[in-house]
Formats: structure tokens, sequence, C-alpha cells
């Protein structure tokens, strides 16, 4: 067995959300400050990861997909109807990782060769799609970045008890998703140290909720500042 970190999710989830609010204040607040969007590509390799521990661990999987789809949908309709804003945001892309994970379990559970086939065609088809989506729609990080999640959940349960192989498979994603986006996004791969602490525990407390509102609240109250500010 592989020598355990020391971080376990909610360490990881609280680094995350405070990089991510950094980097929405550096959009908001200090553009001119680019290190607070340095530090913030810290956050979307976190929770891209733990989108893929969630998968991988939830006993709900329906109900899962439908509390993060449907905060971004609500999430989206604010934007829409306070600016216009058709961009999709990040709820939406980790919703679309969600269901190609989905696809990839059921594959990846099939009884014979036959039922391993179609399966494997119809997450092969799923790919397919959500790169025909991501051409006609805009969407917080793209193919590359609803891929991110996938790319970890490819090697989850392969090799030994505590690998740190889906978090290298991880850094490959981020790669694409860098070479993609180019400009800062490579610092995303500082966050690969954190992950390569990670313990595989959630964490005493359940703070699930708490990441779950912060996102909508923390943007809220920073584009209020913003408005104020103005």
């Amino acid at each position: 067995m592989e020598k355990k970190g020391f971080l376990n999710g909610n360490h990881l989830k609280l680094i995350a959300a405070f990089t991510m609010l950094l980097d929405h204040a550096g959009i908001l607040l200090f553009p001119r400050l680019e290190i607070l969007r340095i530090l913030g590509r810290i956050a979307f390799p976190i929770f891209a990861f733990m989108i893929a521990e969630g998968c991988r661990y939830t006993r709900h999987k329906l109900r899962y997909f439908l509390m993060v789809f449907g905060l971004g949908t609500a999430c989206q309709l604010v934007y829409y109807f306070a600016s216009g804003d058709t961009y999709l945001n990040i709820l939406l892309t980790f919703s679309c990782s969600i269901l190609l994970i989905y696809l990839l379990q059921a594959a990846g559970q099939a009884q014979n060769w036959k039922q391993q086939f179609w399966r494997s065609a119809i997450f092969a088809a799923g790919i397919f799609l959500t790169l025909g989506m991501t051409q006609i729609l805009s969407i917080d990080y793209g193919f590359w970045g609803i891929m991110t999640p996938v790319f970890a959940a490819f090697s989850q349960g392969k090799g030994k008890t505590g690998s740190k192989l889906p978090v290298l498979m991880l850094a490959v994603g981020l790669l694409f998703l860098a070479a993609d986006l180019g400009g800062v996004q490579y610092y995303a791969l500082l966050a690969i140290p954190l992950l390569l602490l990670y313990n595989g525990q959630r964490g005493k407390t359940n703070m699930k909720y708490f990441f779950y509102i912060f996102y909508p609240v923390h943007l809220a109250v920073l584009q209020g500042i913003a408005w104020l500010v103005r």
C-alpha cells in the first residue's frame, strides 16, 4: 500500500474554494493583479478531481447529478436574467463530466464482450456529442474542461490501494486543457502536488452543502461589491 497523504476531501475543497474566490476577485475587482488569476488556477483541478471521486463513491448517482445540474441551472437562470449572459457556468461543465463518467463506469461494469462493445460505443458517442455541443455552446473550460474529470475516472480502481494514478491522469487532462486555453492555464498544474497528498477520506464533517452554496453566494457578493465600486 502506498503511503497516504494528510489532506482529506474537505481540506482540498476548502483550498479550492479559497483559490476560486481569489480568481473571481481578480476578474471582478482586481483585474491587474495577475497573481490572483494564477492562484485561481488551483481551484478547477481540485474540484474536477473531487467530481470524479464523487462519481466513484456516491450511492445515489441520479441524486448526485441532479444536485450539481440543478444548482448549475439555477445559477445560469439568474445570470441570464441579470445580464443576458448565456456563457454556461462550471457546474454545467461538471454536469456533463458526471454523465460521461457514468457512461464510462457502465462500460467498465459490462458482463460480457457484447455488452462491453455497446456500452463502450455509447461512451464514445457521448464524447463526440460533447465535442459537438462545445462547438455550438459557450461553456466554462470547454471540451477539455468537461473531459478533465473523466481522465481521472479512467484509472479509478486500477493499481494498488492508494494509487496516485487518477491524479496523474488528471494532470494529462490539465495539459490538454492548458494547450487549448493557453495563458495562465498551465498554472493549474500547481494543484497536482496538493492532490498527491490526498488521503482518500472525505473528512469528518459533512460540508458538501457548504461547497454547493459557496459557489453562487461568493459570486453574488463579489458582483455586488463590483457594482458598488464602479
